[in-house]
């Protein structure tokens, strides 16, 4: 009698392998994320684990790898060890913002490390398997490096470094007639300025008052942006050389609205801090002046020459717009009226 041959086991879908790996992923990246904890409680800003190697490089690159073993456990199919990765950290950008509200500019600032790293622990993990007998032991103990990186990175002192991001424009206009602009420009209409890379596709708020409060040394320069909701900062003037040059200090009293940016890059916190700013009138002989436009600030970061980028995108597009507004105020002979000065609590 011939023998009928045992039925094997049914082996899980590709897409139910998927999938699973996904949601386990998911669960682990978030699993780090609520153990690390997301503000330190004596600045009640971001931890600087957040913004670390850990963070940034480690975490998305075991994660990745667990995706990737999961969804492919015996190592057959070497497109997912990018394809899953690949769509866990789109997964992990759409939840960053819509569950854990994250800003633009932070996930935009990650999602490189992030996709670059997650793939690269896909890759890691299906070329272990193949190269050493023990493969799945070596990917597997991945998962374990970013608590070990969590735990030592606060240990290891962050540098702290200076920038400057520095815009100029030619205006046909003499420095008598600029002085008065970069004073302050008084309100500014929503059909003034430039388009820019930062204000219409990033969505940073656009400036709706700048005004001169006094004069001299001494006087608080009012700045005021946004739309939907006002942020307000103070300009301390410090340096004043009328038809030359006007300098300030940055004074953020009142941070309500900036949350409004993104959480993690306010302007006076631990890990980035905007301090000076001012303008510089240069005249060309021929009825024309150089109007030049300076923000400084300083960063404590492991990153220091990736984030000292987007500081020349954000910073530079501001001070484009803004330049923008004075030579066609200045070219045109007009001022817009100024709005009532506003108030820390405003």
């Amino acid at each position: 009698m011939e023998e009928v041959p045992a039925p094997q086991p049914k082996r899980p879908s590709a897409w139910g392998r998927i999938i699973v790996a996904l949601l386990l992923a998911l669960v682990f990246a978030g699993g780090v994320y609520l153990l690390v904890g997301r503000y330190d409680r004596a600045t009640q800003q971001p931890r600087a684990e957040l913004i670390g190697i850990g963070f940034l490089i480690v975490l998305p690159l075991a994660t990745g790898a667990l995706a990737t073993f999961i969804s492919d456990p015996l190592g057959e199919h070497p497109r997912r060890a990018w394809q899953v990765p690949l769509w866990l950290m789109l997964a992990v950008i759409v939840a960053s913002a819509i569950v854990l509200r994250e800003g633009t500019i932070c996930i935009l600032m990650l999602t490189p490390f992030w996709l670059t790293s997650a793939m690269a622990g896909g890759w890691l993990t299906y070329r272990l398997r193949k190269l050493f007998p023990g493969g799945r032991s070596y990917s597997a103990s991945l998962l374990a490096a970013p608590l070990l990186v969590l735990q030592i990175e606060p240990l290891i002192p962050i540098p702290e470094t200076r920038h400057e991001v520095e815009r100029s424009v030619i205006v046909a206009a003499s420095a008598q007639r600029l002085w008065p602009l970069v004073e302050g420009v008084g309100a500014v209409r929503a059909d003034e300025g430039i388009w820019t890379v930062s204000h219409d596709l990033i969505g940073l708020p656009r400036p709706r008052q700048a005004r001169l409060d006094g004069g001299g040394f001494g006087a608080t320069r009012w700045a005021v942006w946004g739309e939907k909701r006002d942020i307000v900062f103070r300009e301390m003037i410090d340096h004043w050389s009328p038809g030359s040059g006007i300098g300030w200090r940055f004074a953020f009293d009142d941070l309500r609205g900036w949350e409004s940016t993104d959480r993690h890059l306010m302007p006076d916190g631990p890990y980035y801090r905007i301090e000076r700013g001012g303008y510089r009138l240069e005249p060309l002989g021929d009825g024309r002046t150089r109007v030049t436009l300076t923000t400084r600030y300083s960063m404590r970061t492991h990153f220091t020459a990736y984030a000292a980028l987007w500081g020349e995108l954000f910073l530079g597009d501001i001070e484009n717009n803004v330049l923008a507004i004075i030579r066609e105020r200045a070219e045109r002979g007009g001022k817009a009226p100024t709005l009532p000065s506003p108030s820390p609590g405003a």
